[in-house]
């Protein structure tokens, strides 16, 4: 199985979920059901990290949709992944990916030092 895949699993209880492993992370899309029976979605993000003394452990986010939100967050990601799209296209670009990356303000530029960027504040005037 490739590192972007995703495939479906059933919980325990029968309701429906994917999984999609990308690198060090993997997203869980579970649908869970809530007392009154009706259904809802729960969106995790769980990360691989190394403690110090070399062992494993997983570093988890999580995020409860409803359904009466379900459109406007899916128009909204639409909209956000399109623009991303748009303005940087789909290949990815950063150092992890790219061993010779050099990001706009290190590549060519003068670092400022000095006062002239420094500005002066006090706060007896605020």
């Amino acid at each position: 199985m490739s590192d972007n895949e995703n495939f479906d699993r059933m919980d325990g209880d029968g309701i429906y979920s994917k999984v999609l492993r990308a690198g060090r992370r993997t997203y869980f899309f579970d649908v869970r059901e809530t007392r009154a029976g009706d259904y809802y979605l729960t969106v995790t993000e769980s990360k691989k990290n190394t403690n110090e003394d070399g062992s494993f452990f997983y570093k988890k986010h999580k995020i409860y949709l409803y359904k009466e939100d379900f459109g406007k967050f899916r128009d909204i990601l639409d909209e956000i992944t399109e623009f991303v799209v748009n303005e940087k296209g789909e290949e990815v670009i950063s150092e992890r990916h790219q061993k010779n990356f050099e990001t706009p303000t290190t590549a060519n530029s003068e670092t400022k030092t000095g006062t002239e960027s420094f500005t002066d504040v006090d706060f007896d005037d605020i």
